[in-house]
């Protein structure tokens, strides 16, 4: 329970990073959602109850703050994390290529789940915007993504020194 409850604190920083991030970027019209980092490290290295977990906080974490009916965030983390467990004996998951690779499919999906989520018509200037906020998320994502992999392994080896965060 305390590995969950570590990855979790690391899934606070990242949404209030995330939070900072979209605050300064918002004179630009420019949203990065970084829903794959949310479940991607949990899903991937930990157990599967606790994955879970991880997911569910994180999407509540992430309603509180979004127009869409509350919980909508938690269910879709916690389908990423499941779709992600279900696969994760078939890849090499130590890897943070991998890893990384996860997480931007991860994004994919979510972010456009949450655009169908939101109602967004499939004609028009939408898209387009819906576009751009994907390709600016992605490409942070793929900046953060080994950083944050690396912060989320770090802080569960402060459980135990020389632990390696796999069940």
């Amino acid at each position: 329970m305390l590995r969950c409850l570590l990855t979790f604190a690391t899934l606070v920083l990242l949404w209030a990073l995330a939070g900072q991030a979209n605050h300064a970027l918002a004179s630009l019209q420019v949203y990065l959602f970084p829903g794959g980092l949310f479940v991607t490290f949990a899903a991937l290295r930990l157990s599967s109850r606790g994955g879970l977990v991880v997911a569910l906080l994180a999407g509540l974490l992430n309603d509180a703050a979004t127009p869409l009916p509350f919980g909508t965030q938690m269910l879709l983390f916690a389908a990423a994390c499941l779709v992600i467990q279900s696969v994760r004996d078939r890849l090499p998951h130590e890897a943070v290529f991998i890893q990384v690779v996860v997480a931007l499919l991860a994004n994919l999906a979510l972010f456009v789940a949450f655009s169908l989520l939101r109602g967004h018509s499939v004609a028009g200037v939408a898209w387009a915007r819906l576009g751009v906020d994907l390709l600016c998320s992605q490409a942070a994502l793929l900046a953060i993504a080994p950083w944050f992999f690396a912060l989320q392994t770090r802080t569960l080896q402060l459980l135990r020194p020389g632990f390696s965060a796999f069940d």
